[in-house]
């Protein structure tokens, strides 16, 4: 139970500072000594007061613009994917997922040690955002969405808030998706109440390290995170 704790703690504090990746550390820290059919729902649950929080906190740099068409997307999502993973190989799929977030997250982070900013194509925004939908809805992985995101918004608050937004609606989709299928037991409940405290203390402690770092570092941070996303989808996958 310590090392779900101590779990809880880093990868919330990175969801505090960078306003995603908490699945990606929750997962890489437990994964030796537990499955992902016991780790996702945990996550699920813990995640969902977390991201309330951070579309509060950031409520004022909202924008329909951005949060609402990847929210239908994400929803949509769920439309291919039944067609996707009945007839495709998810690990095929989750391969080539892996390459594209590691081309992104290092494009990105060359774009920021750049001195020259260079405009985002609006065919490739589009492109991002419904493959980024789609595969969140798909897997609830949101390294792509953080790409996506991180194109169409200037400031970490902004980001958070709408990313965070995006991922209430996944959230709730999957809950009701992981209840139909009896992945949400009683035991894992149990499990969220005790892990709570943890997840909340790592949260705001990241909130408090972000609103005294240069908006620059966390969107370098971000950027090393959704690199480090793509290599771990590729890792498992291989």
């Amino acid at each position: 139970m310590y090392l779900w704790m101590l779990a809880v703690v880093v990868a919330y504090f990175i969801k505090g500072l960078c306003g995603f990746a908490n699945t990606l550390v929750f997962t890489a820290i437990l994964s030796f000594g537990s499955v992902n059919a016991n780790i996702s729902p945990i996550d699920l649950l813990l995640g969902y007061p977390a991201n309330v929080i951070l579309t509060w906190e950031n409520r004022k740099n909202l924008d329909p613009k951005v949060y609402i068409p990847l929210a239908v997307l994400v929803l949509a999502g769920s439309i291919p994917g039944a067609f996707l993973l009945k007839n495709v190989d998810a690990r095929a799929i989750k391969l080539v997922f892996g390459v594209v977030v590691v081309a992104l997250g290092a494009e990105m982070l060359s774009r920021e040690y750049s001195k020259k900013r260079v405009p985002s194509s609006r065919l490739v925004l589009a492109i991002i955002g419904v493959v980024a939908g789609v595969l969140c809805g798909l897997f609830g992985v949101g390294a792509l969405l953080a790409a996506y995101v991180n194109r169409v918004t200037d400031e970490d608050s902004s980001f958070k808030a709408n990313i965070s937004a995006v991922f209430i609606v996944d959230n709730t989709f999957r809950i009701i998706l992981y209840s139909a299928l009896g992945l949400l037991t009683f035991d894992t409940v149990l499990s969220v109440l005790k892990l709570i405290p943890f997840a909340l203390l790592g949260l705001f402690l990241g909130i408090k390290c972000s609103n005294h770092m240069d908006g620059k570092n966390v969107k370098k941070i971000t950027s090393v995170l959704l690199v480090l996303s793509g290599i771990s989808l590729i890792l498992k996958n291989l």
